[in-house]
């Protein structure tokens, strides 16, 4: 498998890890005043969604940089 393909399976995994979180923080929340590591836990997912969106956001414009670059150098 190569680089980008494992980027997206971690970002599928890291999408399930936020939204458990994030169920996790109401269910807290509805019961009561919850600690604050459960109020804060969603943070560490989100975070690491961010870097890999961004990385497969910019993926299309990085390939299509570096391929217009080597064509006008060949040329």
């Amino acid at each position: 498998m190569n680089w980008s393909k494992w980027v997206r399976q971690i970002h599928r995994w890291l999408s399930i890890a936020f939204t458990l979180t994030v169920i996790a923080n109401f269910i807290a929340m509805g019961l009561g005043r919850s600690p604050a590591w459960v109020v804060y836990s969603p943070l560490l997912p989100l975070f690491l969604l961010l870097i890999t969106g961004l990385y497969m956001f910019a993926l299309p414009y990085a390939i299509k940089w570096r391929g217009g670059g080597r064509a006008e150098a060949q040329g």
